[in-house]
């Protein structure tokens, strides 16, 4: 799929109002110049959240949630990127670039979901003239408003009932190959991919059918589950089934619980508990942990307690672990042998199963007891194993409070300091001259301050050539944004933070922005261009001391001293 152009994305971040866009789905209370009201993304009694519609942000000063009216329909709305941008393109009136809508608006990929959805609904009336598949969900204990929730249907015995009753023609045919609803022998024969078995349609994050999970009725007929194969609309990695089901059911998630089966997610629903997801017969990847912390900021893995379990639980937390940000939290449910969640609720019922869930293994302590199994911690040789094996690990997580104290854990456990088990790598600095090493980077900030209320100041600095080499702390920052704001001169102070959100810089940036900056926005110009002659000074005055330390030390040459006595003049000139 093309990539929207960002001219877009900043005009129609500019044309669209972030106050209307929240206040049509938070109660808003008007502040001075901005909005507060209580954050929608974490539990708080007393306002901390703000919408500034002069800097088309907003910003939590609780739980650190920031952003565009984009990136708040993506996290409130839960949509994805490209049906936000397509959401707010429809207020304001604008069309999405031709380019960008492939997947979602070409007539091939229309047809694509519609031959999906018509394979959908034909297995649903096929679920209604079926005794067994009736009888074996009887059984299950699967009531009617659940196989309507999750479009359950059956897949009849034979190897051409869906083909017969679809494929009516060379394109339709075509169509539900390519949706993987097809197989085909070795003499080039294609037969139905699912027969006799009940199945269960995966949805997309819009509620559309893009793949199908088909179950057998008994123990012997083949593999326990089919599932579709990957195609140009579904990825199994990036899919979890129920995820729509869970979204419908609740306004508010809390939590998400990961299970293995589309049985074990629905029979969960079945007794009440509407948060289960499960993958789809593959590994938690990086991209479902990405999936499960956009929906909900509490994850809980329920697995097998055998071997198996355990392996595929250290998988999803090596997924998770460099998602781990601060307010995010994942924990581990090992269930009894032979036992799985569909056994369990209907035993013990929800309340039952949420019992367990609260006594589920915290990630930080998984993560140390499965590191530790075989190590003899009460040997400095065991503890320096420990030490080494989670170093790399610890490495991943996100900077904030929960990697420090991970780390602190490690040394409590071990009695090696943080510092000498997992090493920083600080990005490397500038260092400064002898003349500035005492020297405050004022200057510097005063202008990022500016630039983050109006980013269109940086417009008037027509060329940075003047002061880009001054080794400053905060220099490569302030370089960085005036470039981004010449490349996009229409960008917001949202969409700029926005452009720094997966880095360290950007907690500063937006305590930065929030600041109360007095004067209009002809003074700031001013002041910007005041601070920008003044680095240009600064830059002078490092070259002339870097020169005449040359000259003590080694002497110049004759291209040298022609470049001392210019400065020298130029020094003179701004004096």
């Amino acid at each position: 799929m093309a990539r929207i152009p960002d001219a877009f994305i900043d005009e129609l971040l500019a044309r669209t109002d972030i106050v209307e866009v929240v206040g049509g789905r938070v109660p808003l209370k008007r502040q001075g110049k901005e909005y507060s009201a209580c954050c929608p993304f974490h539990d708080e009694r007393s306002p901390s959240f703000t919408v500034s519609p002069t800097k088309q942000f907003y910003h939590c000063f609780g739980c650190g949630a920031h952003g565009t009216a984009l990136s708040f329909l993506m996290n409130y709305d839960r949509l994805e990127f490209l049906d936000a941008v397509e959401e707010l393109a429809r207020r304001t009136g604008m069309e999405v670039p031709r380019e960008t809508q492939q997947r979602n608006e070409n007539n091939d990929t229309r047809d694509l979901f519609n031959a999906l959805e018509a394979a959908a609904r034909f297995f649903q009336r096929n679920l209604d003239t079926s005794d067994k598949a009736k009888a074996y969900l009887d059984g299950r204990g699967v009531d009617a408003a659940i196989r309507t929730q999750f479009m359950i249907g059956y897949a009849p015995d034979g190897y051409s009932a869906l083909k017969d009753a679809l494929g009516t023609d060379e394109r339709r045919m075509k169509l539900l190959d390519r949706a993987g609803l097809f197989s085909k022998n070795d003499r080039g024969h294609v037969y139905d991919k699912f027969r006799d078995r009940v199945m269960f349609p995966i949805h997309d994050r819009r509620g559309r059918v893009i793949a199908f999970g088909g179950r057998v009725l008994q123990k012997d007929d083949g593999p326990k589950y089919l599932n579709s194969p990957e195609t140009a609309l579904f990825h199994k990695g990036r899919e979890l089934y129920g995820l729509w089901q869970v979204k419908q059911a609740n306004q508010k998630i809390a939590r998400l619980v990961v299970v293995e089966g589309y049985m074990d997610v629905v029979s969960l629903f079945q007794f009440g508990v509407k948060e289960a997801v499960a993958t789809l017969g593959t590994a938690t990847t990086p991209e479902h942990a990405e999936l499960l912390f956009r929906n909900a900021p509490d994850v809980y893995f329920c697995f097998d307690g055998d071997a198996a379990g355990q392996r595929a639980a250290w998988r999803a937390l090596e997924s998770v672990l460099p998602r781990m940000k601060d307010g995010r939290q994942a924990f581990f449910l090992f269930l009894p042998d032979g036992e799985d969640p569909d056994t369990i609720v209907r035993q013990e019922g929800a309340a039952g199963f949420d019992a367990r869930l609260q006594q589920a293994t915290p990630l930080s302590q998984f993560f140390f007891d499965e590191l530790a199994k075989d190590i003899k911690l009460s040997t400095l040789d065991g503890k320096a194993r420990l030490a080494e094996r989670a170093r790399p690990l610890l490495a991943q997580i996100p900077d904030g409070a929960f990697g420090d104290l991970m780390r602190q854990r490690l040394t409590e456990i071990t009695g090696v300091g943080a510092g000498s088990t997992v090493p920083s790598a600080p990005a490397p600095a500038r260092r400064p001259s002898p003349s500035q090493a005492g020297q405050k980077p004022s200057l510097v900030r005063s202008i990022i301050v500016r630039l983050l209320h109006k980013p269109a100041l940086a417009l008037s600095i027509e060329s940075t050539h003047g002061f880009s080499a001054l080794r400053l702390a905060g220099m490569d920052l302030l370089l960085e944004v005036i470039a981004l704001v010449h490349a996009r001169p229409d960008i917001t102070t949202g969409v700029l933070l926005e452009h720094f959100a997966e880095r360290e810089e950007v907690v500063a940036l937006q305590k930065l922005a929030m600041q109360d900056l007095p004067g209009d926005e002809e003074n700031w110009r001013l002041e910007v261009l005041d601070a920008a002659v003044q680095l240009e000074k600064q830059m002078l005055q490092q070259r002339l001391d870097e020169l005449q330390a040359k000259q003590r030390s080694m002497g110049l040459d004759e291209a040298d001293k022609y470049e001392l006595r210019t400065l020298l003049q130029a020094r003179i000139g701004r004096h």
